[in-house]
């Protein structure tokens, strides 16, 4: 069984791999109107790269439900060397969630960071905001299996948590499990580019 250094320098490694890798961003990242992690609807593999480099890797924020959450995650992140972005909330005051999960999509999206993580009860609502932001995969995790599909088979690139439905322990090996694996080729990046697809179909211009 892994122990939770092993976890660490899974992270580690991941980090580093996605953050070494912007030098081979092809031009299936291409943004067309899309952010970090966006695929090309042109049928090529979906990029992890984002397009003019990446500044701190994971973004976090959560509402006041989520706040003692994610303050303990930003600890667990920092403890194995990874740099975070907390995006708020900064208290347990009473505030709307979809601010807070807007701000870390915008994030992920415009490149600024590799990866988001979003807090708050159930983790559906601030899903639902994240993946309003072009370039966004949004998944909500509730268990280890839904954190390694999601990362995948779906190559999301913000993972969603409620801390009213899972303890601060199953929330740790959650984060860990979910930026441990790595993004899948083939089959599985082709369908993702056909949700990038369809997102293109419906963006603004």
């Amino acid at each position: 069984m892994a122990t939770q250094e092993d976890i660490y320098e899974l992270i580690r490694q991941e980090v580093d791999r996605a953050l070494g890798g912007a030098a081979e961003s092809t031009g299936a990242s291409s943004r067309q109107g899309h952010g970090s992690g966006a695929a090309s609807p042109s049928g090529s593999s979906a990029s992890q790269v984002a397009p003019g480099g990446v500044g701190d890797s994971i973004a976090i924020g959560s509402d006041h439900g989520g706040f003692g959450l994610k303050e303990k995650l930003m600890a667990h992140l920092r403890a194995a060397g990874v740099s975070v972005t907390d995006c708020g909330t900064f208290s347990t005051d009473a505030c709307d969630y979809p601010d807070f999960a807007h701000e870390v999509a915008r994030r992920v999206g415009e490149g600024l960071c590799r990866w988001g993580v979003i807090v708050d009860g159930a983790g559906i609502g601030s899903a639902m905001t994240a993946n309003k932001v072009p370039g966004v995969r949004a998944a909500l995790c509730y268990d280890l299996s839904s954190a390694r599909n999601s990362r995948e088979h779906n190559h999301a690139n913000v993972l969603t948590l409620g801390a009213g439905l899972i303890g601060e322990s199953l929330a740790k090996q959650i984060l860990d499990t979910w930026l441990a694996t790595p993004w899948g080729p083939d089959r599985h990046a082709r369908r993702v580019d056909k949700i990038t697809e369809v997102e293109s179909r419906y963006l603004r211009r």
